[in-house]
């Protein structure tokens, strides 16, 4: 766009919506639930930035109906703002995933998503989807 040439910035909004923005890797720990028992475990995740620019980024994680971020299992999404982030580097967030009587056992999908946004959370520029599996034995 022409219009960023005469304030002195450049448009860096194609570069930023045509490849991936992070990397996106997760840890379970301990890597199990145990079924019909109240108890939690950690999802580790770690993002990091793989463009050459500064972004503002926040991470959301989504459980199924049988997990919860709390013990009562009532919040199924939680976001978690990270901040700016420069180029190249990488942060660690964790989300602590609880379990409990009703959870039977088996392999239970959780979505995480890492977010660039533009100038606030409220506009998104792009964003990378990942699956992990927790199991419950």
């Amino acid at each position: 766009m022409g219009i960023f040439n005469i304030f002195g910035k450049k448009d860096v909004s194609d570069e930023l919506v045509k490849s991936a923005p992070y990397r996106v890797n997760t840890e379970w720990v301990p890597y199990k639930l145990y079924a019909n028992r109240q108890n939690s475990v950690s999802l580790m995740v770690k993002v990091k930035n793989l463009t050459k620019e500064i972004l503002l980024t926040s991470v959301v994680a989504e459980l199924p109906k049988q997990l919860g971020f709390d013990e009562m299992r009532v919040a199924k999404e939680r976001e978690l703002r990270i901040g700016k982030m420069a180029p190249n580097e990488e942060k660690e967030v964790r989300f602590e995933v609880f379990g409990d009587i009703n959870a039977d056992p088996g392999d239970y999908t959780v979505t995480v998503t890492s977010i660039a946004h533009y100038l606030d959370y409220g506009h998104v520029i792009n964003a990378v989807k990942k699956r992990t599996t927790v199991s419950v034995v």
